[in-house]
């Protein structure tokens, strides 16, 4: 991601490229992959052909997790007994989709389940007491026996005891990294201790699809189920994969292949009314969907109903089967989707300015990177939108490549709420924790991930909590390791800039941990256009000192000022351009290399 033209910085990142095993790439070569793809392929985790073999088949077995079986049993009797199931959800994408898969799910199975969403503003995040009781006063006398959380719950120790204490028992299906203590739960979490499980990747919605796994093994291989009477679970996929790649998750070899057969499953056969309605509305075809589909356009859609509204609407949207009432719930979110990019919009202009005065007045002083120079930032503003902080501490992150927090008040307590983004390298939940046990009472709340985390603060202690968290950033990164390095995958050949390369490219399954290929080659800039006055559209030759020149590329460089001089050594991703009904080849810029 580029920052907007009055950010930009003329200077090119450095670059490194990525080696190819050749040995691989060989027998990628003799499976019958196309070379171009395999010599990609071969520079990142693949070993052999069948790493990128994508079939259930190859899917992690649900044998390997911890308390699976157990959960399993727990859900079995209760489907069984008709006892009261609550899904308790996070108020993001992989929260929703986490739940709307739990209540198809369960629901095929027979369950008597309903679900419940905090309200972002009111409970914040995860099963609180606060939540507890308001589910509790929801249900009057008619409590829920079972609590299940998805995308949450492993920090949620005092919700957890009060639900208990109301007589309710409670399933964790989570994949956050727990705290020091667990909660008093049955737990179904990759990353708790001494789970085996070999994926810690798996997102919220993919540890509730594995219950689900579970839970259909159990009812037919111990309770003898017939075999009509046990659903299918396959055509939950396209739920899975959007949660997946909406969360960020690294996509390993398990992830990769829950998202691809979600997609395989979009592209065949459509999906539930909800995600057709979405795709419908975005203007993208369900038969052509790819990961970038996912994430840019269906993601933040479900994604806007959590950060402006209620969560509820996404969840409704997804487990709607009547295609009249999910075209209508996909309207509600678009709109939303759209006030969420204006609100956006001011925010990050009035933060990216901030930070850029920031780093100027430090650079002034240390313009050599001395040690006293900022690693992080952290910018609050009164009148920053709670629900779109951690989309301005992505942009921040990825346009100064530094730790960033952005903070919002609570507007019900003398709190603020902050959402954290990190940069390879910097663990940034570790971050938060060294802060907590060095500054008891600093944090009122914190959890998350390797590269996103959120936190509570007192408004008093916003100085402080800057401090320490500088102090605490140092000790796991210095100034030097926030230079960012692009890596490539080498260049491509006048004969290899084609459609159908570049179509075969955009349907493969890229994502965090497994980036779609960046190629670098010098070209001669034969023409450059404005569009919208912040992006540049190019028609750009190969530079070659061969005998037969090349043809010209259409090329699209977004959030950028103009080339200066007849060549640029550019790094680009191979895209598609379809317009009018007609499809080209069509480079999509990076940046200057």
């Amino acid at each position: 991601m580029q920052p907007s033209i009055e950010h930009a910085s003329p200077k090119p990142p450095a670059t490194r490229e990525r080696r190819p095993d050749e040995n691989v790439q060989a027998s990628l070569t003799r499976a019958g992959i196309h070379p171009v793809l395999a010599r990609v392929y071969a520079r990142r985790d693949i070993k052999t052909p069948e790493d990128i073999v994508n079939d259930l088949n190859g899917l992690l077995p649900p044998t390997h997790m911890l308390n699976l079986e157990q959960a399993a049993g727990a859900l079995a009797d209760a489907i069984e007994a008709g006892s009261r199931l609550l899904v308790v959800a996070d108020f993001d994408a992989d929260g929703a989709t986490a739940c709307a898969v739990a209540i198809r799910g369960l629901r095929r199975f027979g369950a008597n389940v309903d679900f419940l969403v905090p309200d972002r503003f009111i409970f914040g995040y995860g099963l609180t007491p606060a939540l507890v009781d308001h589910a509790a006063a929801l249900h009057h006398d008619n409590i829920p026996d079972w609590i299940i959380t998805v995308d949450n719950g492993i920090s949620s120790l005092a919700g957890v005891s009060r639900a208990k204490a109301l007589g309710m028992k409670v399933l964790v299906t989570d994949h956050h990294l727990p705290g020091p203590q667990l909660p008093e739960a049955l737990i179904v979490n990759p990353n708790q201790p001494g789970c085996p499980f070999p994926s810690k990747h798996l997102a919220g919605v993919g540890v509730m699809f594995y219950v689900l796994m579970a839970l259909r093994g159990h009812l037919r291989d111990k309770r003898s189920w017939p075999a009509e009477k046990i659903p299918r679970l396959d055509d939950l996929l396209p739920i899975v994969a959007l949660g997946t790649v909406a969360d960020l998750v690294r996509l390993d070899a398990n992830n990769r292949r829950l998202v691809a057969q979600g997609l395989s499953r979009l592209r065949r056969a459509g999906s539930v009314a909800g995600l057709n309605a979405l795709f419908e509305i975005a203007n993208r075809s369900v038969r052509e969907a790819t990961v970038r589909d996912l994430g840019f356009a269906i993601g933040p859609r479900v994604n806007a109903a959590g950060r402006l509204a209620d969560m509820a609407i996404g969840i409704r949207c997804l487990i709607e089967d009547d295609a009249e009432h999910a075209r209508a719930l996909a309207a509600q979110l678009d709109s939303l989707n759209r006030e969420r990019q204006e609100i956006e919009s001011d925010a990050r202009e009035t933060a990216m300015q901030r930070a850029e005065q920031k780093l100027a007045a430090q650079s002034k002083t240390n313009p050599s990177e001395a040690p006293s120079q900022a690693i992080g930032i952290v910018l609050h503003d009164a009148e920053w939108h709670q629900g779109i902080i951690g989309l301005i501490a992505g942009r921040l992150k990825e346009a100064f490549y530094r730790p960033t927090i952005i903070f919002a008040n609570d507007p019900d307590s003398s709190l603020m709420k902050g959402s954290c983004r990190s940069i390879p390298g910097i663990h940034i939940r570790d971050v938060l924790e060294r802060i907590d046990t060095r500054h008891p009472g600093l944090l009122k709340t914190f959890g998350g991930h390797a590269m996103a985390a959120g936190l509570t603060i007192s408004a008093s202690d916003l100085a402080p909590f800057t401090q320490a968290f500088e102090a605490a950033l140092r000790e796991f990164a210095e100034p030097a390791a926030l230079q960012q390095v692009l890596e490539f995958d080498g260049g491509l050949q006048p004969e290899e800039i084609r459609l159908d390369v570049a179509r075969l490219l955009s349907e493969q399954i890229w994502g965090q941990g497994f980036p779609a290929p960046v190629f670098i080659n010098e070209f001669e800039i034969l023409a450059q256009k404005r569009i919208k006055e912040q992006h540049l559209r190019l028609t750009l030759r190969l530079a070659s000192s061969g005998p037969r020149q090349a043809e010209p590329f259409e090329a699209i460089w977004f959030r950028a000022g103009p080339l200066t001089g007849p060549r640029s050594r550019l790094a680009y991703q191979l895209g598609v351009n379809d317009w009018q009904g007609r499809s080209s080849v069509q480079l999509e810029i990076i940046g200057l290399a």
